[in-house]
């Protein structure tokens, strides 16, 4: 298997004609899929009709569509045809990384989006998010994170200004605000709460999917020499993101 879709580009040896057509074959539909003009659910032409399409033998077009589903790009149905598959995001439980990096993982372009930014004293619900002792400014963002064509998560963060007052004259217009926090302030524990939700009538227009649509949360709280910096939850399409964590014998 590719370790990237761009593993799939390769260079055609001179004069191979079926070669070269296997390549066009298989860039084709992989520029469409990553550009988002099929999007995940797609059809794709029949075997029959690419060939036509093509000029080239069946077979041919059979290797250019096994690559693509060896590649995680596809889904071949027996009797129903191949299919545009939505593709699939891991993250490590235990680590903070921008989001900017799973996406770019998955060879799709990444972008980012602020959908709102308020700043408000803490109230009752912000204090169970991010700790009781909070009871000053906060900074309240909603930002939504593309992967090509279409949403890959929402984030919706709470900022303790106490503990991060830069942040209340950070524009994040340009900048996600997890990478920015971890250029300014070094965190000394953090915490991961992992569900399952179903996707209430905001969500699902934020991600595009159907209200009641099987969602993935993960919440994540931070700490800076036990003065809590930012709560945050992350919102993914539950078939299009896995959580995954390495563990290793105890000495005991």
């Amino acid at each position: 298997m590719p370790d990237s879709i761009a593993d799939l580009v390769e260079t055609p040896e001179s004069g191979d004609a079926a070669t070269s057509l296997y390549q066009r074959i298989l860039n084709d539909i992989r520029d469409r899929i990553v550009s988002g003009e099929w999007e995940p659910g797609y059809r794709i032409p029949f075997e029959h009709e690419l060939t036509e399409e093509y000029g080239c033998s069946r077979m041919t077009v059979n290797k250019a569509l096994s690559q693509l589903a060896k590649a995680g790009l596809i889904e071949r149905r027996r009797r129903s045809g191949s299919f545009v598959r939505r593709p699939q995001s891991q993250a490590a439980v235990l680590e903070i990384h921008d989001i900017r990096i799973e996406v770019e993982a998955l060879g799709l372009p990444y972008r980012y989006e602020l959908m709102s930014q308020i700043k408000r004293r803490a109230g009752a619900g912000d204090r169970d998010r991010l700790g009781s002792s909070v009871s000053g400014q906060l900074l309240a963002l909603k930002c939504r994170h593309h992967a090509g064509a279409r949403p890959f998560c929402v984030e919706d963060r709470l900022i303790n200004l106490a503990a991060v007052p830069e942040a209340a004259d950070e524009e994040f217009i340009e900048t996600a605000p997890g990478p920015w926090l971890i250029g300014q302030v070094p965190w000394s524990a953090a915490e991961h709460v992992i569900r399952a939700a179903a996707a209430d009538a905001e969500t699902a227009a934020d991600l595009g999917l159907s209200a009641g649509a099987p969602c993935l949360v993960i919440e994540r709280r931070t700490w800076s020499a036990e003065r809590p910096v930012t709560h945050v939850r992350f919102t993914y399409p539950a078939n299009a993101h896995a959580v995954v964590a390495r563990f290793t014998p105890s000495d005991s």
